[in-house]
């Protein structure tokens, strides 16, 4: 199976929105995509992020029409908190979330499996994102935001991909503070790093080597 597993520094920097993008992107160029969001937590009446990736993944892939939000997840919580901490009662299983990312690629060509929050949010105790995204073996697209402090976060987040020997890009999500950001974090990203990129600008460049 060919995944794309798609995280962030923290929760709230543009995961679906990459996602939806990414979605779109890869229907241009005639990939049949499909999407996965194992874990959606702050859900009150429905998944709403899993609702947006499901509806825009209809537009392109029959195989997903049939589906429903709660088809693409393998757990929801109620609590906007950490999978851990929202998992109040103790039922996640690992393996059960494989099996649902299993099942969805069976459906596609390419699976965007969404994460929540960053590499280091904890799913259980001992288990985190990011070591989801390496027992999948999948590619990782880092999603980095724009606003002041951002470097550190970007940093910390690269190292420990590093670290896992993890393949990975990364981009900007040029959203929070973009107006300041050539400015406060541009000229850092510009000297240390040859091919850093701009979620809104460069996705497309990502989507054709990704495929390639």
């Amino acid at each position: 199976m060919k995944l794309l597993f798609v995280t962030a520094t923290n929760t709230d920097i543009g995961k679906t929105y990459a996602s939806l993008q990414l979605i779109e992107e890869f229907a241009k160029e005639k990939i049949r995509i499909g999407v996965c969001k194992p874990i959606e937590t702050g859900v009150e009446d429905y998944p709403i992020d899993a609702t947006k990736l499901l509806n825009k993944t209809k537009e392109y892939n029959s195989e997903f029409l049939a589906l429903q939000p709660k088809d693409i997840t393998a757990y929801t919580f109620s609590l906007p908190a950490s999978p851990f901490c929202a998992d109040t009662k103790g039922e996640i299983e690992i393996d059960k979330i494989k099996q649902k990312i299993t099942e969805l690629s069976k459906l596609c060509d390419l699976l965007i499996v969404e994460g929540a929050g960053g590499l280091m949010v904890p799913i259980t105790k001992d288990y985190m994102m990011i070591d989801l995204a390496k027992e999948l073996n999948a590619t990782v697209l880092l999603i980095t935001p724009s606003h002041l402090g951002c470097i550190n976060d970007t940093m910390l987040s690269i190292e420990m991909l590093k670290n896992r020997e993890i393949d990975f890009d990364w981009c900007v999500n040029l959203f929070k503070n973009k107006d300041k950001f050539r400015e406060t974090t541009q000229p850092f990203y510009d000297k240390a790093f040859e091919n850093w990129w701009i979620l809104q600008k460069d996705l497309s460049l990502f989507v054709k080597k990704i495929i390639i």
